[in-house]
């Protein structure tokens, strides 16, 4: 997962206010709901410095419902001049919380950038097609644009009428393969333009083969068909909702895999990839990672407990104001920053993509790692540990 979306929050001036929030409805009557918690984190911020006609902007976005009735979180970045990150969480964080600093807090952002998917639901029937876009964080979000598709060709129904049935039907179905060519057409223009993360097919049973047949290559990768959804009148939207919600986490799953795969794959062959915090910022530094795979476990607690050393570009990086001097950073512009900030700045400073994985997905030391675009000499290497400390500390992630 590439974090394109995130880089201009490396040009915005401090200070930021992030609230990372359990945004869960109360489940009775007289618990805390969401706004009571934020009530508590803002008097946290308030303490910290944090300006109130910001945190008023944030409380603004947070008294928006958001949509979800089940357990979830929501996170909220805002500089001086505004909020700039909304996003939802699938899974509440352990506890809320508020930063107000120099920098972001950018690992829940990441995590709510993780679980985002673009999704285009191609609705069909035997005269065309409505686009719709969605954004699905926590979960099925609401329409954000829709584009109707005709395909020019309205012989749609079959005749049962004596010595011209065969003729009728004939011209139906012809009309019915030129109509899902046009919206097979429309859709592969539309994802080029928009590269969404899954296109879903629904609608009328005969005409959605159809359509999917006439997608390029491409396009058809991306197709998942779910059942349950159309263009007209009597579509069960609770149900169809769900199912998309199923194909969504599916997606999820599978590109999570994926990497996974790529990372187990570099590091049976001794190459590739690295594990342990001191490679890993040594990667980084060097502008080497594709993909950087951290633990969720390790996310919330040891990396954001630890420091790094960073300078005015995101690609200084080490873990000492020692090292950091050694490459060139003065004095003066070294500054410490917790270690999930950093390590996700950098992330950002060479475009590289970074995957959040669970309890015993792979080993990792310090809890994070990295799959390598290129490796020379230089790049750091290492077996499986094999000493018990290193042992602990795999099986910790921390």
């Amino acid at each position: 997962m590439h974090l394109h979306w995130l880089k201009p929050l490396l040009g915005r001036p401090a200070p930021f206010v992030t609230v990372h929030l359990d945004a869960s409805p109360a489940e009775v009557a007289g618990e805390s709901g969401p706004m009571d918690r934020w009530r508590s984190v803002r008097r946290d911020l308030e303490r910290d410095g944090a300006p109130a006609a910001v945190l008023d902007q944030v409380a603004e976005v947070l008294g928006r419902p958001d949509g979800c009735r089940d357990a979830h979180g929501r996170v909220v970045v805002a500089d001086a001049e505004g909020v700039l990150v909304d996003r939802v969480l699938r899974v509440a964080p352990p506890a809320s919380r508020g930063v107000y600093g120099p920098v972001p807090a950018l690992s829940p952002v990441v995590r709510a950038a993780e679980e985002s998917v673009q999704v285009l639901v191609v609705a069909v029937d035997r005269s065309g097609a409505e686009l719709r876009w969605l954004d699905v964080d926590a979960a099925v979000g609401p329409v954000r644009s829709t584009e109707t598709v005709e395909g020019g060709h309205d012989d749609v129904h079959k005749v049962r009428e004596s010595g011209i049935e065969r003729r009728g039907q004939t011209r139906a179905e012809d009309s019915w393969q030129r109509n899902a060519e046009a919206v097979a057409a429309a859709v592969d223009r539309r994802v080029t333009q928009t590269a969404p993360g899954l296109v879903v097919l629904t609608g009328d049973v005969r005409t959605v083969p159809l359509v999917r047949d006439a997608l390029d290559q491409h396009t058809r990768r991306l197709v998942v068909e779910v059942a349950g959804g159309g263009r007209g009148e009597g579509i069960q939207a609770g149900a169809f909702a769900a199912r998309l919600a199923e194909a969504v986490d599916a997606l999820r799953a599978r590109r999570r895999a994926a990497q996974v795969e790529r990372y187990r794959e570099a590091r049976g062959r001794g190459e590739g990839a690295v594990t342990g915090i001191d490679d890993v910022v040594e990667v980084l530094r060097r502008g080497q990672v594709d993909q950087l795979v951290v633990s969720v476990d390790a996310l919330d607690a040891g990396l954001a407990e630890r420091t790094l050393w960073v300078g005015p570009e995101p690609l200084q990086l080490a873990t000492s104001r020692a090292d950091l001097t050694t490459i060139g950073v003065v004095d003066g512009e070294c500054r410490e920053l917790p270690a999930d900030v950093a390590l996700v700045r950098a992330v950002l400073g060479q475009d590289a993509g970074i995957t959040f994985l669970g309890d015993g997905d792979v080993e990792l030391v310090d809890g994070v790692g990295a799959v390598l675009r290129w490796a020379d000499g230089s790049t750091p290497s290492e077996s499986v540990p094999t000493q018990s400390a290193d042992t602990r500390r795999l099986r910790s992630g921390a």
